[in-house]
């Protein structure tokens, strides 16, 4: 190893990135399986794991907007154990898939997304939910959107000068839903064949509104399926829930591009989507609709 370095402070963390030449070392569940091909001892190591400042997730408002704040160091278990809100269910119901308890005990929400593997658990979950990212770099912070952080597999927007230091979520009104599915050869301990990610919140007058649809490893990036989204936007959830089997056609799945590979055929993994979609959202309209008014 070339070097390695510990800071506690994040003023020293981005100084040395925006010197150049470090790898971002978090939970590590994606970077040492990842040395077998590419041995560590070349690499500069940069542990972040004492910034405490990025672990947690806290409630908090920008111009009196509401979000909640995901540190970056966050662990899995925590956002599966943790006390999120009704509307945040598919984060944690995501959680509870990655790997195995000791994987989720350590890998980090900041690692999921910068890893950004087509088949990332986490990544659909956070897309339907409109997620952010923050970037910190000694120049500025930025946020975007997370359609625009990962952009195919294995491949961000992340500068070499910049670090994750937080996912940022709309904080939605109290009837909001939320649900992830994953389909894969067993129940946990495996890479997705397919998965889904589905969300929405309730305006004043019952109806429909931040209809969110994401599929996951179907395609080089989590997609969002805008077709089903806006054909359920403005529907009370009884109406939508009569209305499904219209709204679930294979036209809304035109954005996605699977592949054939050892765990499914594109056109398998493209008929699992279409059902993971429509079972978690005929479940979620059923709650809703069968709710208080």
């Amino acid at each position: 190893m070339q070097r390695y370095e510990r800071p506690g402070q994040m003023s020293t963390v981005l100084d040395r990135l925006a010197g150049g030449g470090w790898t971002v070392l978090a939970g590590g569940t994606d970077l040492y399986p990842a040395a077998v091909e590419r041995p560590l001892v070349a690499q500069s190591l940069l542990d972040i794991t004492a910034l405490d400042e990025l672990r947690g997730v806290q409630r908090t408002s920008i111009d009196d907007v509401p979000w909640w704040r995901i540190g970056a160091l966050t662990t899995w278990a925590e956002l599966a154990d943790g006390k999120l809100p009704q509307a945040l269910d598919a984060i944690a119901q995501a959680s509870r898939e990655i790997g195995g308890r000791q994987v989720q005990h350590q890998a980090t929400i900041g690692g999921n997304l910068c890893n950004a593997s087509p088949a990332a658990d986490g990544i659909a979950a956070l897309l339907a939910l409109d997620a952010q990212v923050e970037l910190r770099s000694v120049r500025e912070t930025r946020r975007l959107p997370l359609s625009g952080f990962v952009l195919g597999n294995r491949r961000t927007a992340c500068r070499p000068d910049e670090l994750l230091a937080a996912v940022w979520l709309p904080a939605r009104g109290d009837e909001s839903r939320s649900r992830f599915l994953k389909l894969g050869h067993r129940r946990y301990l495996v890479i997705s064949i397919a998965m889904a990610s589905v969300a929405f919140d309730v305006d004043r007058q019952g109806r429909l509104c931040g209809v969110g649809v994401a599929v996951g490893a179907c395609s080089a990036v989590a997609q969002r399926l805008p077709r089903i989204e806006q054909a359920l936007t403005g529907r009370r959830a009884g109406e939508a829930l009569g209305s499904l089997a219209q709204v679930i056609d294979t036209a809304a799945f035109e954005p996605l591009s699977p592949i054939d590979d050892v765990r499914g055929t594109a056109d398998y993994r493209r008929r699992a989507a279409l059902r993971l979609v429509e079972r978690a959202l005929r479940e979620l309209l059923a709650e809703t609709a069968g709710g208080p008014g």
